[in-house]
């Protein structure tokens, strides 16, 4: 998903740089300059049009647009998402989903979650909304994601490390940390209710059968409280989820009245290269 412009050397270019006695060098610096220009514009149109289409988009997204910039040799544009290293998804690949529908790619914490055998195939996660009670308690970013740590946490907890990144799985003495409790996190246990996605209820820390999460919905729960009172979900399992188009390149170039823009910044431009 990109957005590309070439200069095109128009009439009125040509006879303005004919007017100010420009030689071709000069007039294909300020071309370039134009040019990059209008690609800074646009990018600035998709950032905006990001934050309008989407649901709190994450800072990483929002400034994944890059700008490749034209040279004197090289007269073209190119706004693109950058992959910015780390751990992140490429956000080529979220943005070419939302651009052009398709199915959501996996993110590193499912993949983790599938390998170990806790996340069924066809299936992903998905963080529980208000109507269930909103995210669970520590969990959330604010951004519709899970913090950092607590993921961590929860891998660790369920033994689904295995991939690279990633330190250890939870020991003994992890265990209890966890299920005592400290003064930032209350006591909790987490286990994986089925219900009927592998025909019938189960539930696994260790692998045990219980009856009374038949009824719970699929996913990843927490209990904690005196004698386990307050049960939460803490990530669901949903069918794999597919974009409908949403960020549309062409509403991003009028937004930023591209072609318009570009012929008001080679005028500039070139005045500019003449000391006009």
């Amino acid at each position: 998903m990109h957005i590309q412009l070439s200069a095109k050397v128009i009439n009125q270019a040509e006879v303005l740089k004919q007017l100010h006695g420009l030689t071709g060098p000069q007039a294909a610096r300020a071309y370039a300059k134009a040019l990059n220009d209008v690609g800074f514009e646009i990018r600035r149109a998709m950032q905006d049009e990001m934050r309008v289409v989407f649901d709190r988009p994450t800072s990483y997204i929002i400034r994944s647009p890059r700008v490749r910039m034209a040279k004197p040799d090289r007269l073209s544009v190119t706004i693109e998402p950058a992959y910015m290293g780390g751990k992140g998804v490429d956000p080529q690949k979220i943005l070419n989903a939302q651009a052009w529908g398709g199915r959501r790619t996996d993110k590193r914490s499912e993949v983790a979650l599938r390998r170990a055998g806790i996340l069924p195939v066809g299936y992903q996660t998905a963080i529980p909304d208000d109507a269930r009670g909103g995210p669970y308690p520590g969990s959330d970013d604010g951004r519709g994601n899970l913090r950092g740590a607590f993921l961590v946490q929860l891998i660790s907890y369920f033994q689904a490390f295995g991939e690279q990144g990633y330190k250890a799985n939870m020991s003994a003495r992890g265990y209890q940390r966890v299920h005592r409790g400290t003064k930032r996190q209350t006591g909790r246990r987490y286990f994986v209710a089925y219900g009927a996605l592998r025909g019938g209820p189960r539930i696994t820390q260790k692998g045990e059968a219980d009856e009374r999460t038949a009824h719970l919905q699929p996913g990843i729960w927490g209990v904690s409280g005196t004698g386990g009172a307050d049960l939460r979900p803490v990530l669901l399992f949903v069918k794999q989820g597919t974009y409908q188009p949403r960020l549309d390149m062409n509403k991003v170039a009028q937004r930023a009245d591209a072609e318009a823009y570009l012929a008001r910044r080679i005028r500039f431009r070139l005045r500019e290269a003449a000391g006009v």
